[in-house]
């Protein structure tokens, strides 16, 4: 018979120190950030922590006038909180799987519902999608990463990544992308023959476009973040 002691339950699910550096995960849902300084973290995404830190929202002209004007229609999910300090902070979102990567010197875009964390250092600019702004009542928006250093995004369940090569354009559901490598530029398209009546209304389905060389990540799950306006 299994031990369903309150001592048990501590015991099987106490945090553990794996000894994995910055960035850790704690389980497959949640990350653990053994902090001595600071990085970016999504707002909204800590769960808990100890030590000193200071969470100090990024401010609104921290990136200058022009991710001023992009923050004014990205929504929610491209604002960013500096944990600053020497601790241990936790981070989770909605539950979503965390996926760990360190960049070497390269490039990567991350839809910005689904970025979670990354150093300090590592450059990063947010990306208002017009053409679907235009296409639909919201807008995408995504981060691009480049630099060196970890980062930290999240899935629906397990990711999937396809390789995109010249002569081999891969095509995807703008909900279901998570990320894409930084020298691809996906284009925009209306499929005329995919009608979504459910949920979202009727009208044409968008579609994701990504020809070149590179990479694209997408998630057994559709996430309806195109909700927000600029109005």
């Amino acid at each position: 018979m299994s031990d369903k002691s309150l001592a048990s339950f501590i015991a099987r699910t106490a945090n553990q120190d794996r000894g994995e550096g910055l960035f850790e995960l704690e389980n497959e849902r949640m990350l653990e950030v053994n902090l001595n300084g600071s990085v970016w973290t999504k707002m909204g995404s800590m769960v808990g922590y100890h030590g000193q830190v200071k969470f100090t929202r990024e401010g609104i002209l921290s990136q200058g006038i022009g991710n001023l004007l992009k923050k004014a229609v990205s929504g929610e999910g491209a604002r960013l909180t500096r944990a600053e300090g020497q601790g241990v902070v936790y981070l989770a979102d909605e539950g979503k799987k965390v996926v760990i990567v360190e960049l070497q010197n390269e490039a990567i875009v991350v839809n910005g519902n689904d970025i979670l964390a990354f150093e300090e250092h590592i450059k990063y600019d947010i990306k208002m999608m017009k053409k679907v702004a235009a296409m639909m009542s919201g807008g995408l928006f995504n981060v691009r990463l480049e630099g060196s250093g970890l980062i930290a995004f999240t899935t629906h369940y397990d990711p999937v990544t396809l390789r995109v090569t010249p002569g081999k354009n891969i095509i995807t559901d703008p909900n279901a992308t998570v990320a894409w490598s930084g020298n691809l530029e996906p284009a925009f398209r209306k499929d005329v023959s995919l009608k979504t009546f459910v949920g979202r209304g009727s009208g044409e389905s968008i579609q994701m476009e990504f020809s070149g060389d590179g990479f694209v990540v997408i998630q057994p799950y559709e996430e309806v973040y195109m909700q927000h306006t600029a109005g």
